[in-house]
């Protein structure tokens, strides 16, 4: 006799439900506010701003959290205070590795970065996984060439896309962001990026 066809997903008589186990989910452990640990990708490119940079890394270590420079390529990237090296690159370390990213200012670097079809699908997985995003002063424009919105389908600003201008608050903002985690409000299906 040929089994019966019985859709993923619903039980048949006599098989048993599975329990759902609060220790498994994302939801039902939100952490301890702290952002030790969380691997933050700062994407950048000749021509990004180092000051508002180095201070924001800085902030970023002292809370325990582990900020990267990543690059299209390994070397020395040109920001406004020098040269720095680039710790890896987009396609070594993809968006997938990372908590959050961070989008410093720098009209030229975000031009490199526009260019770069890697470095767009980087910022719209962080998106798409519904990770923090910092977006700094000229960098607004990658969002813009990724088609990210910063508004919902809600039609209420994404509160862990902070677009803004550097600033002493914004670090405690973006650690307020990463702290939470994730933004599940920002996900459709499909995704609309």
């Amino acid at each position: 006799e040929p089994p019966s066809a019985v859709p993923q997903g619903v039980a048949q008589e006599g098989t048993p439900e599975v329990e759902v186990s609060p220790a498994l989910s994302l939801m039902s452990r939100p952490g301890d506010g702290s952002i030790a640990a969380r691997r933050v990708a700062v994407l950048v490119a000749d021509g990004a701003e180092g000051e508002s940079l180095d201070a924001l890394v800085s902030t970023l270590l002292a809370a325990g959290a582990v900020p990267r420079l990543v690059g299209s390529r390994l070397g020395a990237v040109t920001l406004t205070t020098g040269e720095r090296q680039v710790d890896t690159t987009i396609e070594a370390m993809p968006s997938v590795l990372w908590d959050a990213v961070v989008i410093p200012d720098g009209a030229d670097a975000i031009k490199a970065l526009s260019a770069d079809g890697r470095a767009l699908e980087f910022v719209k997985d962080q998106y798409r996984h519904c990770k923090p995003m910092l977006v700094l002063g000229a960098a607004s424009a990658l969002l813009e060439n990724a088609r990210i919105s910063r508004v919902l389908v809600t039609g209420k600003l994404d509160p862990g896309v902070i677009v803004t201008e550097a600033g002493a608050d914004v670090a405690t903002v973006f650690i307020e962001a990463l702290a939470k985690h994730r933004y599940f409000d920002r996900e459709t299906d499909p995704p609309l990026v």
